[in-house]
């Protein structure tokens, strides 16, 4: 039989399409019409019958047996002819008309069984059925997870608003690791962010508290013998220091090494969670001074500051720094190249170095690969070395 010859297995394939985009199960499962399915065949052109009858016998032989008396499909047949055989009438198209049929093609009858068992566990549930349909191959591989599901669904969506936390799940067989590994399917039937941070928030329930971690002088007037803080950050908004200066390190080891200032407060900002330092409001009125690592990420984060405290100035961030630490440089994994518009000149001419690789690959200088005695220098001369926010 010629390869190009049309196979039962071709046949299939061009089923499975229509089954891979989910169509033929929503079809099913709406009670929608079955969409006919005709598949042309490629077979013998009348001068090769001649040539190799048995193989035509064959191939007619193997179309026969696979469509399993129409279980599978239907053939159509065609009148062929040939210049030493006559006219024959050969195949020439399969057609599958029904939804069995195409389950027996596919092989796919027991996981329609589980699909249809699905749609039973969610008719009574609006969004879930809607999101089942529209997502019938992800619903068919999470078919054994479907109970405790729809049980997280209702106990997640009873709860919206109670400030709960998702530790407090007491839904049927759900715990909260069954929450978490499967966030990403309740967030999409419940409508809320599949983040961890917009899920929580998106319910309403209760937010893991956020602590800003730091490290104050005794001239602030905190009961001695305080000298490092981690409060929570509605908290500290709340609490009333003035300090004269405060130096936010992005690193947690430069952040216990750096001298407190007097009268001042050096503040952990965790990188990307500097947010909790900027909404802080007696910061507004505090000279600010961030300290990141020399990196995209870094003025990223420094630009990010300034979008709550665009009087923040930045330290040790700058090329004379870089270029005289080049043998302490890193890579940067996954460098950024947002723009960036809250930086000063400077700032941003050294941030397109970096972004373009003008100083070369994917430069970065952690804070705690600086020489110690450079940074001591620059902070003590911190009114001559401290660049200040774009004007």
């Amino acid at each position: 039989m010629s390869a190009r010859w049309t196979s039962p297995d071709d046949i299939a394939t061009k089923v499975r399409r229509r089954w891979a985009d989910g169509s033929l199960l929503r079809a099913h499962a709406t009670g929608e019409p079955f969409p006919t399915i005709a598949v042309a065949l490629r077979g013998p052109k009348p001068s090769e019958i001649g040539d190799d009858l048995g193989a035509v016998q064959d191939w007619v032989a193997r179309l026969d047996a696979g469509r399993r008396g129409d279980v599978r499909y239907a053939l159509e047949f065609a009148t062929v002819g040939g210049r030493h055989f006559g006219r024959n009438r050969l195949p020439s198209k399969a057609v599958v008309s029904t939804y069995p049929q195409a389950w027996a093609t596919l092989g796919v009858a027991p996981g329609v069984r589980r699909f249809e068992e699905v749609l039973r566990l969610v008719v009574e549930h609006p969004p879930v059925h809607g999101w089942v349909l529209a997502h019938p191959h992800q619903a068919l591989e999470l078919h054994t997870d479907w109970p405790r599901l729809l049980a997280a669904y209702v106990w997640l969506d009873a709860h919206r608003g109670s400030a709960k936390y998702l530790r407090e799940i007491t839904a049927p067989g759900v715990d909260t690791k069954f929450a978490e590994r499967h966030r990403a399917t309740l967030a999409a039937l419940l409508g809320v962010p599949s983040t961890a941070t917009g899920f929580i928030t998106g319910l309403g329930l209760g937010v893991r508290r956020q602590l800003v971690q730091l490290r104050v002088s005794p001239g602030l007037g905190l009961p001695t013998p305080l000298s490092e803080l981690a409060v929570r950050a509605d908290e500290l908004a709340a609490l009333h220091i003035v300090p004269s200066t405060v130096l936010v390190c992005e690193n947690e080891i430069t952040y216990l090494s750096v001298p407190v200032p007097d009268d001042g407060a050096v503040i952990w900002g965790k990188g990307f969670e500097v947010d909790r330092v900027g909404r802080l409001p007696w910061m507004a009125d505090v000279e600010v001074t961030y300290w990141g690592d020399l990196d995209t990420h870094g003025f990223a984060i420094l630009d990010r500051l300034r979008t709550w405290l665009p009087h923040t100035r930045s330290v040790l961030m700058d090329r004379e720094t870089l270029l005289a630490h080049r043998e302490r440089w890193g890579t940067d994994a996954t460098p950024t190249r947002a723009a960036l518009t809250r930086l000063t000149p400077d700032e941003h001419a050294l941030y397109v170095d970096l972004v373009g690789d003008d100083l070369g690959d994917r430069v970065r200088l952690e804070q705690e690969r600086i020489d110690w005695s450079w940074v001591e220098e620059r902070l003590d001369a911190r009114s001559t070395s401290v660049t200040g926010p774009p004007r």
